[in-house]
């Protein structure tokens, strides 16, 4: 009888693990011997597409892309051949909770926002959770890099270039503090009636009040000696020293000119705007400054009642077509819908974009954006082998259907809960009809 209840007790814990592996599995081992992949289409990530291409690599760097006739022989390599299906750079999402946020009822869970209008020393690298439930499902999608930031405040504090597989935060890192998050007081913001319930836009009251809190913080930044430390202060030198950009959060046109001029004003070297709604309102301005943006409003509703319905979806084309380097986030859309990443890529191409322009706004231009382009955006030879092989088209949602997908040469386990849940069910009602 002590037995049987032994069992009975250990059951419950085997099958819990069992669960746990296949919700969050667990980090992938090294490349233990190089790789040929054949037979492929290689979206190089720059605009360059190679049909019938060979993608080799070893010890978790590309050693070798190109056409199948001008391929050196891969004697030593464990040679795959995948019968023209396709391999993309490693999606990259920038701006976004990830690791930060799990469940947002629950406090315990969310290590997003600090307290306070100025954090500057806060860093989400040291604070991002590589057993993130959320994570398997970014990386069904293609999303293997992701840039991790905090929120709140003006100053928010330091971001992160995370890859998407790791056993904890440092295992994950590709770039540290590369950027400072300031959020633009925004002139209007919206509130709920008390009488009518409805939410109506008013005046930002405190925003004079807000702006001066910025400016002495940059004035006080600049005459920074060190002494006495103050945490703040000295993580903005990277920002004024340009060592780490300055990522302004900025949507209506005055607030992206004023918070422009007002970086320039502190000589600022690095800007990007991130969110850029009415970015293409001050065009001249940013191509003047040679600010980059990261457009995160494609699955947005239009910004004014007269705006044609579909707006949002042609930014990203129009500023392209204007010479700015622009690149598609989703930071602004929930946590859980950011996934969706290479489908507003997708949606930006529907409306003027070429596909393959679409697909460098969240691989060669992000990574540009966020100084990663030496590791990962593009494969190219010497950079990171981050790469996954999809059935079709990745920026269609019917076609994106990963085979493989493999960060530094690793080759990752995409099952997790949304697969877990589908054979589960499967098995239980798979052959039955539907009603």
């Amino acid at each position: 009888m002590k037995v049987l209840n032994r069992v009975v007790r250990v059951v419950p814990v085997v099958l819990a693990v069992s669960m746990l592996q296949a919700i969050v599995p667990r980090p992938a081992p090294d490349q233990s011997e190089p790789i040929a992949i054949t037979g492929a289409v290689i979206h190089v990530g720059d605009g360059t597409v190679i049909e019938d291409g060979v993608l080799a690599f070893d010890q978790g760097v590309i050693t070798y892309v190109g056409t199948d006739a001008n391929s050196p022989a891969f004697f030593n390599h464990q040679v795959i051949d995948v019968e023209g299906r396709h391999i993309y750079p490693g999606f990259i999402l920038p701006n976004t909770s990830l690791g930060l946020s799990e469940v947002s009822n629950i406090r315990a869970t969310n290590d997003v926002v600090e307290t306070g209008d100025i954090n500057a020393s806060v860093r989400s690298a040291i604070a991002y959770n590589t057993d993130s439930e959320l994570i398997p499902t970014f990386r069904f999608n293609g999303i293997l890099t992701a840039q991790i930031t905090p929120q709140g405040g003006l100053i928010s504090g330091s971001s992160s270039v995370m890859k998407l597989d790791g056993w904890n935060w440092e295992d994950t890192l590709l770039s540290a503090d590369g950027a400072i998050h300031m959020h633009w007081p925004a002139r209007t913001r919206r509130q709920r009636n008390e009488i009518s319930g409805q939410f109506e836009t008013v005046d930002n009251e405190d925003y004079a009040n807000q702006v001066q809190v910025l400016h002495a913080l940059f004035q006080d930044a600049i005459t920074y000696t060190g002494s006495p430390v103050n945490l703040n202060l000295a993580a903005m030198q990277n920002v004024l020293s340009g060592d780490a950009k300055l990522f302004i959060h900025a949507n209506e046109a005055r607030d992206i000119v004023n918070s422009v001029q007002f970086a320039r004003d502190y000589d600022v070297p690095e800007i990007v705007i991130v969110g850029g709604r009415d970015a293409m309102k001050v065009k001249d301005l940013l191509l003047q400054e040679s600010v980059a943006v990261i457009y995160e409003s494609v699955h947005g509703l239009p910004a004014q009642s007269w705006y044609d319905v579909d707006e949002p979806f042609k930014v990203p084309f129009q500023l392209h077509d204007a010479g700015i380097l622009v690149g598609i986030g989703g930071g602004e859309t929930a946590l859980d819908s950011q996934r969706n990443l290479p489908f507003f890529a997708g949606t930006a191409a529907s409306y003027g974009l070429d596909r393959e322009t679409a697909l460098a706004m969240i691989t060669e231009h992000n990574a540009r954006i966020l100084d990663v382009d030496d590791r990962v955006g593009t494969l190219v030879v010497g950079k990171d082998a981050t790469f996954f092989i999809a059935a079709g088209d990745a920026l269609d949602m019917r076609t994106n259907q990963l085979d493989e997908a493999f960060i530094q040469g690793r080759l990752l386990e995409l099952q997790g809960m949304q697969q877990e849940l589908y054979e589960r069910f499967y098995e239980r009602y798979a052959g039955q009809p539907v009603e």
